[in-house]
């Protein structure tokens, strides 16, 4: 949604056609989706539904994509004679500017209502997911199934369902290895020093506070970190930040999962929930599913948020191995600096320290670090005449 482009042009209201994320806007302006509606064949997908659901007593949540959810209740009134306890999501769109929220107020997650029943959790349920198509190249490039595969709860089924032929697939291999890369991207920012925080949008609630929050984890943990605002993320523009371990796009849960060509950034780039695992050694909190895909999650005021640790705490202390290159991770630097133990047992003399910016340490590093002026070792000149011509066929040179 481009909140702040109709702002500027003076806009009143906006209308968003084709898939969304449904955050709310950062500015308050009435907004109106067009989500479309796909064709669903619904008699297929009871069947598939009764296929891979054989216990009617089966907690299930009945999901879709953005065009399918038009037909999630048709699809759950032919079930619900022999399922007890079936639950149907639908698209949690912002309310208007001035209304006031419903009571009791559903669960919103991934863009969705739920409306569990009291006393009862998302995570006791399993899903099926009416959307997709058999055609589709490379399913894993869906940043919408890809947020579900990763929040949904790991121990309980997770099955999707072609609208078009009914045609089933469970899931839970793709979830793994969703989570495995995410895995190893903590592990990237762990070791990371220095820390690119990608300012991906600016037309999104929360958006302020969210880049504050990363700030502020990246210095807890001993990080050195930049913030960029440079649109969209493409390889040329990142690749002039070659001192960049580990880049992390501030965005909506759509923009923060969108597919990435394998191989064509040169630095990993990593969503929130991933800086804050890797950083905040109290995340995450017992109980809570294995990734959150809005940055809002981790903010204060959200029941999922975890406050860093007490510089005393000694979670700061725990040893830390890196899972890629096998060393020892050393604790944050102010950890060290105020461990007065170590320095009466090692005294040693007074330095005046000057900080140095992390672009100057990459420089160097560098074996070739451009051209030197080398001032006042260079004798002094008149100007003569240069070479005349084009660099194939100087004036000088032989036509042979």
């Amino acid at each position: 949604m481009d909140v702040l482009g109709a702002e500027q042009a003076g806009a009143q209201a906006l209308i968003h056609f084709g898939p969304a994320c449904l955050s709310p806007p950062a500015r308050p302006v009435p907004v109106a989706f067009v989500l479309g509606q796909r064709s669903v064949a619904l008699e297929l997908c009871v069947k598939a539904f009764e296929a891979q659901n054989p216990d009617p007593k089966a907690p299930v949540v009945l999901l879709s994509e953005p065009a399918c959810a038009h037909a999630l209740e048709a699809l759950a009134t032919l079930l619900r004679p022999q399922y007890l306890d079936l639950l149907v999501s639908s698209p949690a769109f912002p309310l208007p500017v001035g209304s006031l929220s419903p009571e009791p107020k559903p669960l919103e997650r991934f863009g969705r209502y739920f409306p569990l029943a009291p006393g009862r959790r998302l995570e006791e349920y399993g899903a099926f997911y009416v959307g997709g198509s058999e055609a589709s190249p490379d399913p894993d490039l869906d940043p919408d199934l890809s947020r579900l595969l990763l929040g949904w709860a790991p121990a309980r089924p997770f099955f999707s369902c072609c609208p078009d032929t009914g045609k089933t697939q469970d899931e839970g291999a793709r979830a793994g290895r969703l989570r495995a890369r995410r895995r190893y991207l903590v592990e990237r920012a762990r070791d990371a020093r220095v820390v690119g925080l990608l300012a991906g949008t600016l037309g999104v609630a929360q958006h302020r506070e969210a880049l504050a929050h990363l700030r502020n984890l990246t210095e807890a943990a001993g990080k050195r970190s930049y913030v960029l605002a440079l649109g969209r993320p493409t390889p040329a523009k990142l690749a002039n930040f070659p001192e960049v371990d580990v880049f992390v796009l501030l965005a909506c849960p759509l923009g923060a999962l969108a597919p990435q060509l394998s191989g064509s950034f040169f630095r990993p780039i990593l969503a929130p929930c991933e800086l804050e695992a890797a950083c905040n050694p109290a995340w995450p909190p017992p109980g809570l599913a294995p990734h959150l895909t809005h940055y809002a999650d981790l903010l204060p005021g959200s029941p999922f948020h975890v406050p860093l640790p007490p510089p005393e705490s000694e979670l700061w202390e725990t040893p830390d191995v890196s899972l890629i290159t096998g060393a020892l991770r050393p604790p944050p630097a102010w950890k060290s600096s105020n461990d007065s133990g170590s320095l009466a047992l090692t005294p040693r003399p007074q330095l005046e320290l000057a900080e140095s910016s992390p672009a100057a340490s990459f420089l160097s590093s560098r074996s070739w670090q451009g051209l030197e002026p080398r001032l006042g070792q260079t004798p002094v000149t008149e100007a003569v005449s240069g070479r005349r011509g084009i660099a194939i066929a100087y004036e000088d040179e032989g036509s042979g």
